[in-house]
């Protein structure tokens, strides 16, 4: 995705985020409706789950407006540092609002992510706020889909309808309105912002339900390191050397949270096991 967005820098960041909630929404729409699948309109019609289509909705394309804008305004390995926070941010979310409670390794890789964050702020100068901000809008879209239990490509659908009327006006004005681009291939390359939206997230859907909750929570990562390579590597933006210290922090959180979510799996797994043991037992003995 960050070349793709690259290849689209002849325009702005607002009008990309326009043409990706406008063409993902056409992208879906068009498989659901081959499928002859209408459920998703109910994610936006039914009065309970419409606020929260419309909350993910506004979540989700602050979280792609800012990671567009951060990829080609030189800022990747930001939104590289908010990727690998934002899954210790959405338990945070879950510890304060949904009451869930942390196990103690899940405390420690959330001190030491706040440990990174901090010793950033303290060499930089600056508080990394594109990367909490992304962090935090992806947590609460998270927290948001949570209520609106549906499939990947259906919730998708849902979530760019709500916020139709923001893709179409982006698109529209940001850059002196729709002639300012006339070129087909430019035009294209923006269409094509629903494909590149839509087909990761689709695939990224079906593998998860094949992988244990650690597997996944793992591949989750994947994603920031090749931004952060591709930030300091591809793209030659400025890293220094002082700020590895920080991101040594945000590994060893990432590791530790991933140890917790196999430790967690293990024992959901070894509880399931004891639940059926204790039941065939129960069973031979009603037999007898």
């Amino acid at each position: 995705m960050p070349f793709y967005w690259h290849l689209l820098n002849f325009t702005s960041p607002l009008r990309i985020l326009g043409c990706r909630i406008t063409f993902a929404l056409v992208f879906t729409a068009l498989i659901l409706f081959a499928r002859g699948n209408k459920t998703w309109l109910s994610l936006f019609t039914n009065r309970e789950k419409r606020p929260f289509s419309i909350l993910c909705g506004i979540t989700i394309s602050l979280n792609w407006g800012l990671y567009i804008w951060a990829v080609n305004t030189g800022n990747t390995i930001d939104a590289s540092l908010g990727y690998y926070i934002n899954p210790l941010v959405s338990v945070l979310l879950a510890l304060v609002i949904l009451k869930e409670k942390l196990v103690p390794l899940q405390w420690v890789a959330f001190a030491f992510a706040a440990l990174g964050v901090f010793l950033i702020t303290l060499f930089s100068g600056v508080f990394p706020w594109i990367a909490v901000l992304l962090a935090i809008s992806f947590g609460f879209y998270g927290l948001f889909k949570k209520k609106n239990k549906a499939g990947a490509m259906e919730a998708l659908a849902a979530e760019t309808l709500a916020v139709l009327p923001l893709g179409l006006a982006l698109i529209v004005f940001p850059v002196q309105g729709l002639l300012k681009l006339n070129s087909p291939p430019e035009w294209l390359l923006l269409v094509s912002c629903g494909l590149i939206t839509a087909l990761p997230l689709y695939t990224f859907a079906k593998g998860a339900k094949l992988l244990p909750l650690s597997a996944v929570g793992f591949l989750q990562f994947i994603n920031p390191t090749i931004l952060f390579f591709l930030g300091v590597f591809a793209f030659g933006e400025e890293f220094m050397p002082e700020k590895l210290w920080a991101f040594a922090c945000i590994w060893i959180a990432v590791i530790l949270y991933c140890i917790s979510l196999i430790k967690t799996s293990r024992l959901k797994l070894q509880n399931t096991e004891q639940r059926s043991a204790e039941f065939l037992s129960v069973e031979q003995v009603l037999s007898k």
